[in-house]
């Protein structure tokens, strides 16, 4: 398999972790946004909406959309799963997932920050008040929910989920712009509980070939 993505983007590192996981081997393909190459007619070719991850399957098809993908890859490789096997447990973990995915990046990603900044005018300090602002309130509502569930090592049970592959890049980026953890006790366990995994350590940003620092 070929993974095309940004060592930097959220997305990207989800599908890495779920393919360390899952002691999957692929070839790692960078596409630095900040340079545009996502917008090249080569990557175009892959990715017709230009986006990152993508992921090229060992028959040539290519799967767009970081979701997707996890699902894919839990379809077709089960073992670990990333998903529980009771329908209950699945809506929850991808509930908890989409918290981050579809409620807080989307209003956080590159393309919406470099538009505040480039189209909007908005100064630097106001781009990063908006994104502490919609991260720290996501998060809160993460906690929220977390808080409802039975006690677990993870977001929501004893090993990692897809939930979990959403939540370690959102912290990661979220300390990047000094966003307030306090106060987020379930959450903040899951992720020191995940980054004691060698799967979460092997696909952070600062071991992919494409890290800047």
């Amino acid at each position: 398999m070929k993974l095309h993505n940004y060592f930097r983007s959220s997305a990207s590192f989800r599908v890495r972790i779920a393919l360390e996981l899952k002691g999957l081997a692929y070839d790692y393909l960078p596409v630095h946004l900040v340079k545009g190459e996502h917008k090249s007619e080569r990557y175009a070719a892959v990715s017709p909406s230009g986006l990152v991850p993508a992921l090229e399957t060992d028959s040539g098809e290519v799967i767009g959309q970081s979701m997707a993908i996890i699902e894919y890859l839990d379809e077709t490789h089960p073992e670990p799963p990333l998903l529980p096997k009771d329908p209950l447990g699945r809506a929850r973990v991808r509930a908890l997932a989409q918290l981050i995915a579809c409620e807080i990046h989307p209003l956080n990603n590159l393309r919406v920050l470099k538009y505040l900044v480039r189209d909007m005018k908005v100064t630097e300090e106001a781009k990063n008040t908006w994104y502490r602002h919609w991260v720290r309130s996501g998060l809160e509502a993460y906690e929220a929910e977390l808080q409802r569930l039975p006690a677990s090592t993870f977001s929501f049970g004893d090993t990692p989920s897809l939930a979990d592959c959403c939540l370690v890049p959102q912290i990661f980026n979220g300390k990047r712009f000094d966003v307030d953890f306090s106060g987020l006790p379930r959450t903040m366990a899951a992720f020191d509980a995940c980054m004691k995994l060698p799967a979460f350590q092997r696909a952070q940003p600062s071991n992919c070939p494409d890290n800047e620092g």
